[in-house]
């Protein structure tokens, strides 16, 4: 048998404070100067023997913001006291977007020659060189191009000659994943030392790999292994300890005696 769920009740705003509204705007143009404040937006109840007034805010920036006036009372008692005065954000406020820490602002393409991105310790992507994680599949699994009770003749009819192979390196070491650039000058550290270079097999992958960082340049692209970007995974940014000294000592007790 489900519970039945009651909904809870809205609470009205107390009556006296409610009436209090001339005291409300009163007491915000006090805060806020008379320009700042506009006509009442609502009253609301929040607990009992209190009011909320809200007033629009036609404060430069602020669309969309409300001031906010509480009153409350003493029990019966018909003397009205301002509670607190507040500017809150209403339904079609402007408001600054949520905090993300810098890490995940980047998106790919946001780096540039210099830009050092800091790979956690524990980033799941990457495991340690020891774990065999990297090794080359190729060696074990014939892959596509080869399946099982594979022989001369039954797959593609022609291949990259050696030929073919030298021109395709010296374009790949010249072009963007190579190593004479500003990007790899910048650079903390070389693909070949990278967590991100995923290796390839037969000939070329003696010296060139894959990239897997999402936020380099070359993600997805051959790169030689003494190419190197601000992804380097092994890059550390110094942290500080220095500590700035306070300029309100609240801390410290001063001992006094009066003569």
């Amino acid at each position: 048998m489900s519970a039945i769920v009651q909904r809870p009740r809205e609470q009205s705003p107390d009556p006296i404070c409610g009436a209090a509204v001339d005291l409300a705007l009163a007491a915000v143009q006090q805060e806020a100067g008379p320009d700042a404040v506009g006509d009442l937006i609502a009253t609301t109840g929040d607990e009992q023997r209190t009011a909320t007034h809200s007033f629009a805010c036609h404060l430069a920036g602020y669309h969309g913001w409300q001031w906010q006036v509480i009153l409350t009372r003493g029990p019966r008692s018909r003397r009205v006291t301002i509670n607190d005065v507040s500017l809150v954000p209403g339904d079609e406020a402007l408001l600054a977007p949520a905090w993300l820490p810098w890490t995940d602002r980047l998106e790919p393409g946001d780096m540039s020659p210099g830009t050092v991105v800091d790979t956690p310790a524990d980033d799941p992507r990457l495991s340690p060189g020891i774990s065999g994680a990297d090794e080359l599949a190729g060696e074990l699994d014939p892959g596509p191009l080869h399946p099982v009770n594979w022989e001369p003749g039954l797959g593609r009819r022609r291949v990259p000659s050696a030929y073919g192979r030298e021109r395709a390196a010296r374009r790949w070491r010249q072009g963007p994943g190579g190593p004479r650039n500003q990007t790899t000058r910048a650079a903390p550290g070389h693909c070949g030392e990278c967590g991100w270079l995923l290796t390839i097999g037969g000939p070329m992958g003696q010296e060139f790999g894959i990239c897997s960082n999402q936020l380099a340049e070359t993600d997805g692209r051959v790169v030689t292994f003494d190419h190197g970007c601000g992804g380097f995974s092994e890059a550390t940014s110094p942290s500080s300890t220095s500590r700035v000294e306070t300029i309100l000592d609240e801390v410290s007790v001063d001992d006094w005696t009066q003569d």
